[in-house]
């Protein structure tokens, strides 16, 4: 059985032109800035599309990224030697107007998270920074929690994602 969808890193064959989530900043970040990102390796932007068709219907795009120590809650900071631990920032994650509705961003969001955890680059955490406060429910939703001293920004553990893939 095919897949319904296809999740890769975007390439010259994604056509972008006709995204829109409804949040300029994050359409025009797939349109015009996520591939300038991915050639000077600043982040990777992954495409949601169906197996038949190029047209992107979602994306999220994800890099290397430290979280001070300082900032972690009170348990986890105490089990850390360390100034900085190793995280993996979710950049930007969005599904276009159309498909909305269709829990495609929970889609989104648990291949993220999967990608955040393999094994070839040790992370304690992934990162993002919430766009606004439905954003931030969202990620609640998955288990992310607050970081200090910044209302928008929330983490989720690499232990907390395995046990959510487990289910």
């Amino acid at each position: 059985m095919r897949p319904v969808y296809t999740i890769e890193p975007l390439g010259k064959i994604h056509d972008r032109a006709a995204f829109a989530c409804g949040v300029e900043q994050l359409d025009h970040y797939i349109k015009v800035i996520a591939s300038q990102d991915m050639r000077r390796r600043l982040a990777i932007t992954y495409v949601m599309h169906r197996p038949e068709s190029p047209t992107v219907i979602g994306y999220y795009s994800l890099s290397a990224y430290a979280i001070q120590t300082t900032e972690l809650p009170d348990d986890l900071r105490r089990r850390v030697k360390y100034e900085h631990v190793p995280a993996a920032m979710l950049g930007r994650l969005a599904l276009d107007r159309n498909y909305h509705g269709q829990r495609l961003g929970a889609l989104l969001l648990v291949d993220a998270l999967k990608r955040a955890v393999q094994t070839e680059v040790a992370v304690m955490a992934v990162v993002v920074d919430a766009i606004d406060d439905r954003a931030r429910q969202f990620y609640e939703m998955y288990g992310f929690e607050r970081l200090a001293d910044h209302p928008n920004r929330l983490f989720i553990t690499a232990k907390t994602i395995e046990q959510l893939i487990a289910g």
